[in-house]
C-alpha cells in the first residue's frame, strides 16, 4: 500500500472547524487506499502564547523547560485531530515526537533530528490506523523533550517521509511556490516544480515558504516534497531532483529585509586585521553573508559585510572591541537595506544574466551597495526604498 506524510501548519489547525476540514482531506486519501501519517503544528498562535506565559513566569526561563512547555502545543493538536478521526469512524492514534521514535541532538530549542525509529508508526499503519504525529519535537540522549526550532514541523514531516520511503506533502496558506512573492509582484507565476538546489538557495536567501533544513533532508534522501494549499485543491509545487528543463535562466527572486550592512573604513591593510574581525564574529556565532574588501588610495583598507538584523546587539559588541584595537577606524551599521537575490540553475549554462541585471539597474537608477554570486544565484544589497522597484523590474525582464 502506498504511504504519504501530510503536514498541516498552525493556521490549518487553528480551530476545531479547520481540524475537521483537514480530517476530511486526509480521509479522502485514506479512502483512496493510502497509508497516511499526519504531522501537525500547534493551533494558531499557541506557540507565541506559551512563550508569553514563560516570560510572565520567569525573567530567564531554562531552555529545557521552554522545550517542555512548547512541546505541549503540538500535543494538543495531535490529541484533538485524532479524536476527530476516531469520531468519524476512522481508527487513528496520536503520537508525541518521542512516541514516534524521533531522536534529536543539539541545544535545547534548536535541536536537530539525529535518527528516527519508525517501527511504531509502521506497526500502527499496518493495523489500518491513521497516525498523527506531533511536529517540531523529539527526545534527546538524556531523555529530555526537545524542540527543533523554526520550521521544525516541516523538518519532522520530511524526515519521517525519508524513513517511510514516501512523499511529503506540506499544506500551507499559499497555493504553492512562486517565482516571486505575489505580495511584492502581483503578476507572479506559480511554479509547477523546482529543484532541491534552487529551493534551498531561495530559502537561504530569504524566501520563507520552506525552511532550508527540511529541503536539505529531502535532497539527501530523495524525498519528493509537495507544497500546496490547505484550503483548496490547486495542484501546488513539487520540490524534487529532476525538473523538466525550461529556457529560463532565472527561476525565482528571494528578498530578505532582516539584514544589516556593516562598514569598516580606515583599517590597516593587514591580513591579521581581517582574520581578527571574522574570528570574533564566528566566536559570537554571527553568520556573515556578503563580504567586500578593498584598498583605498590612502593605503588603508575598507571592509563591508552583511549579517542578520537579529544579531545586531552581538555585532555591536564585536565592533566595539575592534574599535578599541583600531581607534582610527570609522564604523557604521546600516539597518535600512534589503537583499534582493535572483536564483536559477539555468545560470550554469546560460551566460549574460549578470550583465542584463547590471544594465537593468543602470537604466532605472537602482544603485546597489554590495553584490555576491554563487553558481546559481546573484545577490544585491540596496536601500529598502528600492525593493519593490527592483523586484518588479527583474520579474518583468525575466518573465517570472
Amino acid at each position: 500500500m502506498n504511504r504519504v506524510v501530510m503536514k498541516f501548519g498552525g493556521s490549518s489547525v487553528a480551530t476545531i472547524e479547520k481540524m475537521k476540514a483537514v480530517s476530511n482531506r486526509v480521509i479522502t486519501r485514506k479512502n483512496q487506499g493510502e497509508d497516511v501519517v499526519v504531522v501537525v503544528s500547534a493551533m494558531g498562535k499557541t506557540t507565541n502564547q506559551l512563550l508569553e506565559l514563560a516570560a510572565q513566569a520567569s525573567r530567564n526561563p531554562s531552555k529545557r523547560e521552554i522545550d517542555l512547555l512548547l512541546s505541549t502545543g503540538e500535543q494538543v493538536s495531535v490529541s484533538l485531530i485524532t479524536m476527530i478521526f476516531n469520531d468519524l469512524g476512522y481508527p487513528a492514534i496520536g503520537l508525541t515526537g518521542q512516541q514516534a521514535g524521533i531522536k534529536t541532538v543539539g541545544l535545547h530549542t534548536k535541536n536537530k533530528i539525529d535518527d528516527i525509529d519508525p517501527s511504531k508508526i509502521i506497526k500502527h499503519l499496518s493495523d489500518g490506523k491513521i497516525v498523527v504525529v506531533a511536529g517540531f519535537q523529539g527526545i534527546n540522549e538524556e531523555g529530555d523533550i526537545t524542540t527543533l526550532g523554526r520550521g521544525g514541523s516541516d523538518t519532522t514531516a520530511v524526515a519521517l517521509a525519508a524513513k517511510l520511503d514516501c512523499n511529503a506533502e506540506i499544506y500551507t496558506d499559499v497555493s504553492g511556490i512562486y517565482g516571486v512573492d505575489p505580495r511584492l509582484y502581483p503578476n507572479a507565476s506559480q511554479l509547477s516544480a523546482i529543484t532541491y538546489e534552487e529551493m534551498k538557495e531561495m530559502a537561504f536567501l530569504g524566501a520563507k515558504v520552506m525552511e532550508p533544513r527540511s529541503i536539505e533532508i529531502g535532497h539527501r534522501f530523495n524525498v519528493n516534497i509537495l507544497v500546496a494549499s490547505a484550503h483548496s485543491d490547486e495542484p501546488g509545487t513539487w520540490i524534487k531532483e529532476n525538473v523538466p528543463m525550461e529556457h529560463k535562466s532565472i527561476t525565482g527572486i528571494s528578498v530578505s529585509e532582516n539584514v544589516i550592512l556593516v562598514s569598516l573604513h580606515h583599517l590597516p591593510p593587514k591580513a591579521k586585521v581581517v582574520a581578527d574581525l571574522f574570528i570574533k564574529l564566528a566566536q559570537s556565532e554571527i553568520n556573515v553573508d556578503i563580504i567586500s574588501q578593498n584598498m583605498t588610495p590612502q593605503g588603508t583598507m575598507d571592509i563591508a559585510f552583511t549579517a542578520s538584523m537579529d544579531d545586531m546587539a552581538t555585532v555591536h559588541a564585536v565592533l566595539d572591541s575592534i574599535q578599541i584595537t583600531h581607534p582610527q577606524a570609522h564604523i557604521t551599521i546600516d539597518p535600512d537595506i534589503v537583499k534582493v537575490s535572483v536564483v536559477g540553475s539555468g545560470m550554469r549554462t546560460q551566460s549574460g544574466v549578470a550583465a542584463k541585471l547590471f544594465e537593468l539597474f543602470s537604466q532605472n537608477d537602482i544603485d546597489f551597495k554590495l553584490v555576491t554570486t554563487s553558481e546559481i544565484s546573484i545577490s544585491y544589497t540596496m536601500d529598502k526604498s528600492l525593493k519593490t522597484k527592483a523586484v518588479s523590474l527583474i520579474a518583468e525582464a525575466f518573465n517570472l
